[in-house]
């Protein structure tokens, strides 16, 4: 295969499960006439944008997801990449690919790596010691491996669906119910501390594998998902290595680094209207389309030129998901078309390395 131009998108699917099922072990479920809707526009939004790889989250059950690619008329088109025991008792990642750029066996990963630590004594005597025991994903991570070039290395591609920033229940935990007047009121805060712990672990987690997977070997990666904060979050910056963006025409590169959508199609408008996620009024983006510095356009090493990105928010302005079939996020994708740095244009042209 030899693609001019690669098209990636991410979709949170909004609790898709099969009709009547329960959600996070609770009786509410989609009713049947709610969930043909929801297979509907599902169908419509894959149609409409047909992109080479698109990554899923809050996928319940792989016979809804199989049920709206064939309803799409996509169905001999993909590979589906869906964990074998996706039968609607716990959330997951999934994909589609375009049949041909495939590459080996997806796999899902729970556990945190081997040797990954968050333990620390302080900086100095005033700051006391903190240790995290946390060690798996709340959503495994999807990893899978593309070749959209046959004269191009693989790409690593891995799907993201960290933990929300909702506070974490803690009025079932024995220390609260132990003192229940005390920590009552105090409920939201604690919780959404758990929360922000628990997704910067999980960021910190997926970084140590990309940074032992891409630091001096060149190797290809895009990261996308619903990561559950925004593009200038600790949770953003813990992902990217937060790099260098380069104007004009210096050129440079981060070697582990990774580069969002969302900064590199700012760089083109005059106007940043980006969102994906609205709670209580406010816009936010929350999904996101990362890519190494073979997809950035000032990189020495660039293989594919950022073309352009696309969010389909409008459904967004309607708080009406659970009657209407629409899910609670935009859907976000991106094009690079292959533009591999001439190899003339290295040697001319300097510049900053980010």
């Amino acid at each position: 295969m030899k693609l001019r131009a690669l098209d990636i998108a991410t979709f949170n699917l909004l609790n898709l499960n099969e009709p009547g099922l329960p959600l996070y072990g609770d009786d509410d479920a989609w009713p049947q006439d709610v969930y043909d809707r929801k297979i509907d526009w599902t169908r419509a939004v894959m149609t409409r944008l047909k992109p080479h790889v698109m990554g899923f989250q809050e996928l319940w059950h792989r016979a809804s997801l199989e049920r709206a690619v064939a309803a799409a008329g996509l169905a001999a088109d993909y590979d589906l990449l869906i964990p074998p025991d996706a039968d609607g008792k716990r959330i997951v990642c999934a994909a589609m690919v375009a049949k041909g750029l495939l590459v080996g066996q997806p796999e899902w990963i729970t556990v945190f790596p081997e040797g990954f630590v968050l333990e620390s004594r302080g900086d100095d005597p005033q700051t006391a010691a903190i240790s995290v025991k946390l060690r798996s994903f709340s959503r495994p991570v999807l990893h899978f491996t593309i070749r959209p070039r046959e004269d191009q290395a693989l790409v690593h591609v891995f799907v993201c669906h960290f933990k929300s920033k909702a506070p974490t229940k803690v009025f079932r935990e024995r220390w609260f119910n132990a003192d229940r007047d005390r920590y009552r009121p105090h409920q939201g805060n604690l919780g959404a501390a758990l929360s922000t712990i628990r997704r910067t672990a999980e960021a910190s987690a997926l970084r140590f594998l990309l940074t032992g997977l891409m630091r001096g070997n060149d190797a290809p990666v895009i990261v996308l998902g619903d990561i559950n904060d925004s593009q200038m979050s600790n949770t953003a910056n813990i992902l990217t290595e937060q790099p260098q963006y380069l104007v004009g025409d210096s050129i440079g590169g981060g070697d582990a680094a990774l580069y969002t959508a969302q900064t590199l199609q700012e760089y083109r408008n005059t106007r940043d209207v980006y969102y994906t996620h609205i709670h209580q009024d406010m816009m936010e983006s929350l999904d996101h389309i990362l890519v190494s510095q073979e997809f950035y356009d000032n990189s020495r090493k660039r293989v594919w030129l950022f073309d352009g990105m696309v969010v389909m928010n409008d459904h967004l302005n309607w708080d009406d998901h659970k009657e209407s079939g629409t899910n609670d996020h935009g859907i976000i994708s991106a094009r690079f078309k292959y533009r591999p740095m001439k190899a003339e244009a290295q040697a001319l042209v300097s510049g900053p390395v980010a």
